[in-house]
């Protein structure tokens, strides 16, 4: 499909963007090595990525971006994590920040993009913040982990809890944007996995952040976000958590791709030195590499249809209810440990050389692995809302 303008922007087609990803697919694995023994994603590769247009997915077109529908986010993310998990992951994280910036009061927006369209942001939403009331705003000191990409970012969203200013209200649960003057990070990424992620610590000590650069958990879960004034399209209306918990899954759902293409090659030309026997002529592998190829297949069509049904109600101005949320999100949480699961199954059927480094299985299935301590992988945390909604209960759980 053709390029479509939209005033000075040119948008690409789904399809254009899909390929260009898919095309990146080789260069990835030729970094992947680098990435994971510098613990960063290297630099051209997110410098490629912005050029392909990758960033601007979810971004407001007002604001140079596409404002796509989600699944095309997450397919492009789902083949840069084929190539490169960590890449991929990295990709989904900050990614997916263009639209939450989107819902935040639009000076926070003018301050991000305001002189470059392409600055990054990255986040940690960890509640772990100190937070004073001051005057215009909020004193705000900590040390949160975890931030994915963040060696590329000039700004980040960081969690805290606001304590209530009358006695026996409810603290705030709110994030906030800190630029990158007010920060530093410590490299402190150091791990059997996703090492090329460099999801590094971030400190703060006494920064000021307005008010208006605070984006409360409620308004997510509402849709009542001050940036829908100026960025009304449909596609702002979805709940935030439904968007940003797919960009933490979806890259296991590449990892497993690339995963079930090495045990595929391996079964093709291994011979074992000890019986002699061909892995393609084993039963139990091809039928490990079939259940993963078929599990996988399901759970991207799964998750697609569900983002399809979503945006199907925003586009006509319909609240999705709270028993779709939780079982989106149930079913997003799930994917990650059904895919480390499906992979563990295939490596001791590989023979000894699989567990080698060198092996093409070995960093996926670690990345894979490692991808299920996200606390938004742990299906663990959302089975009661999932039940609980089934009954008709509120659900317990804002990052629904």
């Amino acid at each position: 499909m053709a390029t479509v303008l939209k005033g000075d922007v040119a948008i690409p087609s789904a399809e254009e963007l899909i390929e260009r990803a898919r095309a990146m697919i080789p260069v990835l694995r030729e970094r992947a090595r680098r990435a994971t023994a510098e613990h960063k994603v290297p630099d051209e590769s997110i410098a490629e990525m912005q050029a392909a247009g990758f960033f601007r997915i979810l971004q407001p077109k007002r604001w140079g971006g596409y404002e796509m529908h989600p699944n095309v986010f997450f397919e492009v993310l789902k083949t840069i994590a084929e190539g490169c998990m960590s890449t991929g992951w990295v990709y989904g994280v900050v990614g997916c920040h263009p639209y939450e910036l989107a819902l935040f009061h639009d000076q926070a927006q003018v301050d991000v993009w305001g002189d470059d369209s392409s600055v990054l942001i990255s986040s940690s939403y960890q509640p772990v913040g100190k937070v004073e009331h001051v005057d215009g705003g909020f004193r705000l000191s900590g040390r949160w982990g975890f931030s994915s990409g963040s060696q590329h970012c000039d700004w980040v969203l960081l969690g805290a809890m606001v304590p209530p200013k009358a006695e026996g209200d409810a603290p705030d649960m709110r994030t906030f944007l800190v630029p990158r003057a007010d920060y530093r990070i410590e490299e402190t990424w150091d791990t059997f996995g996703l090492q090329g992620t460099g999801s590094h610590d971030i400190v703060v000590e006494g920064a000021f952040v307005p008010d208006y650069r605070t984006h409360r958990a409620a308004d997510g879960f509402l849709g009542t976000n001050p940036g829908i004034k100026e960025n009304d399209a449909p596609l702002f209306t979805l709940p935030w958590a439904q968007v940003f918990v797919r960009s933490v899954s979806s890259a296991a759902l590449g990892g497993t791709r690339a995963a079930i293409q090495a045990a595929v090659q391996i079964a093709k030309e291994r011979v074992s030195t000890n019986t002699g026997k061909a892995s393609k002529n084993d039963p139990i592998l091809m039928g490990a590499i079939a259940k993963a190829q078929a599990q996988l297949l399901e759970m991207e069509a799964t998750l697609a249809a569900s983002f399809d049904a979503m945006m199907a109600k925003a586009e006509r101005g319909e609240p999705l209810d709270m028993a779709e949320r939780a079982l989106n999100r149930y079913q997003s949480s799930s994917v990650v440990r059904r895919c480390a699961g499906l992979v563990d199954e295939l490596m001791p059927l590989l023979g000894g050389r699989a567990i080698y480094m060198s092996s093409p299985i070995v960093q996926p299935w670690l990345d894979i692995s490692a991808a299920r301590a996200h606390v938004a992988n742990d299906p663990n945390n959302m089975a009661a809302d999932l039940v609980g909604t089934l009954n008709g209960e509120p659900p317990s759980f804002l990052f629904l």
